[in-house]
């Protein structure tokens, strides 16, 4: 057994298949590659990596299975799993998951080739483990997959806790010890046991209040949409393939960027955190639906046309389209007078909740410093912004609408 001091759970007990695969290739990779990516140019102290929090989430499967008294090869297929549930992630976790995606067809939780063969396969064979199962419940598939990746699964229990710490935001602090002790199965169904509706709605609480305050912060997103830019750029221009990329750690895929011609301006202003500022700072009921829905690529020959209309150069915008709002956690099954009830039909919360993630949604469109008054207006002749569509200008701390850029 092997005893690991964690800054969230104190002292976690490695044993079994998770302490031989620990030091595999593979899992210490996670060192490299930061939790919460460019969250870091807005709090320095985000520093804390996958590797981390996949100690973490181990810890609380492993305590939940002892909970729901699962034990044998079940229960090692289930701390196997967790340890190795981001094993898939590129660099930069998140923040380039869907240029990742767009080009190899997978996003994170789909290791199975992963798996195939290898170090990590051969280890889980010696314990008696199906490479291919283990791969299933990283995706949540089946029963006890809910536990790893699922509406009440131990993933999002650790990383909101972690990152919350991490950040110094107290926002992400939930009961996470009573999250994993009131867990139950029910008809196949992992549910919370009777008396925790308001457990569950902590979940969604902590989720909402985290969300703008570290995981879409304009900075944040600014450097994100920055990044993914140029990795799409270092794909198109360069000697990398997406699947290489894939397996890039932070540092790599950074020298990857410098080394590139095409893309080595934009790796000195993310490591010199010269960032692009807001030309435009939308809500939701000012952008049209067609700019919503619309593909990466019709995005990308919006952005080409903004570019032109404002005269500056194509890399020069940059388009950040969230996608509609959603709570996934709403769909939480607790148990409320003996039946099984989604969360959204028994909390009044939910709906709180999600008219706050509604009037949090943010369209951005950004630009250098120099260049985002222009920018600005040709955004609002190109893709037809209502008027009154909030635009942030931050150089002067005040804001400003879409039609007193109809001037420039």
């Amino acid at each position: 057994m092997t005893t690991i001091k964690d800054s969230v759970h104190d002292h976690i007990e490695v044993s079994g298949v998770a302490e031989s695969l620990l030091d595999t290739r593979m899992v210490q990779r996670l060192r490299r590659i930061r939790q919460l990516g460019t969250v870091a140019l807005v709090y320095p102290s985000a520093n804390h990596t996958r590797f981390e929090h996949s100690l973490g989430v181990y810890h609380l499967a492993n305590e939940a299975l002892s909970h729901l008294g699962i034990e044998g090869v079940k229960a090692e297929r289930v701390r196997a799993a967790a340890l190795l549930h981001d094993t898939g992630h590129g660099p930069y976790s998140h923040n380039i998951e869907g240029v990742i995606h767009r080009h190899t067809g997978k996003y994170h939780d789909e290791i199975h080739d992963l798996l195939r063969a290898g170090e990590v396969a051969r280890i889980l064979e010696e314990h008696g483990l199906d490479p291919v199962e283990v791969a299933d419940l990283v995706r949540g598939d089946g029963e006890l997959g809910q536990l790893v990746s699922g509406e009440l699964d131990v993933d999002r229990m650790d990383y909101l806790v972690r990152d919350a710490h991490h950040t110094g935001v107290p926002y992400g602090t939930i009961d996470h010890e009573r999250l994993v002790r009131e867990l139950r199965f029910v008809d196949g169904e992992l549910v919370l046991a009777e008396g925790n509706v308001q457990t569950a709605e902590s979940l969604l609480v902590a989720r909402a209040l985290m969300t703008p305050t570290v995981y879409s912060h304009h900075v944040a997103r600014i450097s994100k949409a920055m990044l993914r830019r140029a990795v799409d750029r270092l794909l198109a221009s360069c000697d990398v393939s997406a699947e290489r990329l894939r397996r890039f750690d932070d540092h790599s895929l950074f020298a990857a960027l410098r080394d590139c011609e095409a893309t080595a301006d934009a790796a000195d202003r993310l490591d010199r955190r010269d960032l692009y500022k807001r030309a435009v700072w939308a809500e939701l009921d000012g952008v049209p639906d067609a700019l919503l829905d619309a593909t990466h690529d019709e995005v990308v020959d919006l952005e080409r046309e903004v570019a032109e209309t404002a005269g500056v150069d194509r890399e020069h915008v940059v388009l950040d389209v969230p996608g509609r709002p959603s709570i996934p956690e709403s769909t939480s099954r607790v148990v409320v007078n003996g039946t099984i009830r989604r969360l959204e039909s028994q909390s009044t919360l939910v709906q709180a909740l999600m008219r706050v993630q509604h009037d949090q949604w943010r369209f951005g469109v950004y630009a250098p410093h120099r260049h985002t008054e222009a920018v600005g207006g040709a955004a609002e002749r190109v893709l037809g912004l209502d008027l009154d569509a909030l635009v942030s200008d931050v150089r002067m701390g005040r804001h400003r609408t879409l039609d007193e850029f109809s001037e420039n």
